[in-house]
């Protein structure tokens, strides 16, 4: 598993305000909004800041809700290229001492993820999305996939 953080998605009580604070307060550009659902903003070269309401980021995870509150729930991402290696990092963290969250499955964005915690909780989504690419500039770019 290569060592890189693609995305960072975060826990928010209202996503309207949390949109309002970081694209009309603070300027910050998003890549792609889906309404009432997630929105994602460019931070640096590559990566992303993801908002999303916290009760649908504890369904995501598969966990209960008490577990993802806004203002310390979180995820970090790494993408990978297909399937099998969403497959196969999980395998080695688990190998390592991580415990899985959520198996790898299809995810309701298009691509294929699953989710571990390290042995700290922090929990990681490991994830395939044929909608993401890296532009050379460092802009991301991200699509829901049909």
């Amino acid at each position: 598993m290569l060592p890189r953080l693609d995305l960072i998605t975060v826990a928010v009580n209202d996503l309207d305000v949390a949109r309002a604070f970081y694209l009309d307060g603070l300027g910050w550009p998003a890549v792609l909004e889906v309404p009432g659902e997630i929105v994602f903003l460019q931070l640096n070269h590559g990566l992303l800041l993801g908002l999303f309401p916290a009760d649908q980021l504890a369904q995501d995870l598969g966990v209960d809700t008490a577990s993802v509150r806004p203002g310390v729930g979180f995820t970090l991402a790494h993408n990978v290229s297909g399937p099998d290696e969403v497959d196969d990092a999980l395998e080695r963290a688990t190998t390592c001492g991580a415990r899985i969250v959520k198996p790898a499955q299809r995810a309701a964005f298009g691509g294929y993820h699953g989710y571990f915690a390290d042995p700290d909780g922090i929990r990681w989504e490991v994830a395939h999305n044929p909608g993401w690419r890296v532009e050379a500039d460092g802009t991301v770019r991200i699509g829901v996939i049909d």
